[in-house]
């Protein structure tokens, strides 16, 4: 059956060329974004979203590895597989031109008549009538970050499917239409975070994750220690103002990042700790709220043209990726907290 609603399409078979089809030849197999329903043991789903971003193809890889692996028999689940933004992967781009991205159109978003949004809500409410045991979002990401779980709440369901994944577990409330944040309604929900596109340990790793899910009868209630897992919580987003120009090797500019400035991630920086310098004297990064607090206040001092940390902190997502810093931010600065939510 092939039901179509608005350009979103719903299978509930693996067309011919699925399983071993890269991300940019999706376009030859998919009508575009489209929603897997396929029958398991246990009828209660696990949801699973791929390529919200085209260019970060580790989940869509385990996907088909998992189907692969579950191909002649009956999988132990049902399973909703959304693949998202086919048309950007047959480009290896995040987002294409003209496009809102994917992942932030879901029911929350700030933008509910952006592009994209209606169809966001379309596989939302098809997965809300399923009642799905849990939901992954499965990203990669373009700097040196370890591999890691997102999660909007800290109730014990989410952070022990989170702890499938890695002990390090980011908790997090904005950006605002994320995929997580939205069925964080539904279910225990978590984007994890696989370190770059086309690691071989990437696809393993939310290989694992998606079949370990699957196979599960429940997601864990039981209590959670701080032994259990290395908890942090996104306090700001840092974002070079739009038009403004950066450079990472010393080149003409108004930001002159570092060099080396996505081998910072995940470490404990300190206050003085340099971003680089100014190229421009009025130049400033701009600093938005990552836990809704409506003025996070100053994190970087910029006295003689230097980048520098203001007070001590964890930073995520640190690229070099001149078109991701465009489309994104540049960073996230963290804090790590405890279970109840205070801070450390």
């Amino acid at each position: 059956m092939n039901a179509k609603s608005a350009t979103l399409t719903v299978l509930d078979a693996i067309p011919d060329g699925f399983l071993d089809c890269a991300a940019e030849k999706l376009v030859d197999v998919l009508p575009g974004p489209t929603l897997f329903d396929l029958p398991g043991r246990d009828i209660r789903p696990l949801f699973v979203s791929v390529l919200l971003h085209g260019n970060e193809d580790s989940g869509l890889r385990a996907a088909q590895q998992t189907l692969k692996h579950y191909k002649n028999r009956e999988l132990p689940r049902s399973l909703l597989l959304f693949v998202g933004n086919v048309a950007a992967a047959a480009a290896n781009l995040r987002t294409l031109p003209g496009q809102h991205d994917y992942n932030r159109v879901w029911p929350g978003t700030p933008t509910p008549s952006a592009p994209g949004a209606e169809l966001a809500r379309q596989v939302f409410e098809f997965a809300a009538a399923r009642r799905p045991l849990a939901s992954i979002d499965i990203h990669n990401n373009t700097g040196w970050n370890p591999h890691y779980a997102c999660i909007t709440y800290l109730d014990r369901p989410f952070v022990n499917l989170a702890r499938l994944f890695s002990r390090t577990i980011v908790h997090f409330q904005r950006p605002l239409g994320v995929q997580c944040a939205a069925f964080s309604r539904l279910c225990p929900s978590i984007t994890v975070e696989c370190g770059k596109a086309g690691a071989t340990s990437a696809t393993e790793h939310a290989t694992e994750l998606i079949e370990s899910c699957l196979s599960m009868a429940d997601i864990p209630n039981h209590p959670v220690t701080a032994r259990d897992v290395d908890l942090l919580r996104t306090f700001v987003i840092v974002k070079v103002p739009s038009g403004a120009s950066f450079s990472f090797d010393g080149s003409a500019a108004q930001f002159r990042f570092r060099s080396d400035i996505d081998h910072l991630n995940f470490s404990e920086l300190d206050a003085g700790e340099s971003f680089g310098r100014l190229g421009d004297s009025s130049a400033r990064l701009e600093i938005a709220s990552g836990d809704g607090v409506p003025d996070p206040g100053d994190y970087f001092d910029y006295r003689d043209r230097s980048i520098r940390l203001t007070r001590s902190v964890i930073p995520a997502m640190l690229t070099l990726d001149l078109r991701a810093i465009r489309q994104d931010c540049l960073c996230y600065l963290m804090h790590r907290i405890r279970l109840d939510g205070e801070r450390l």
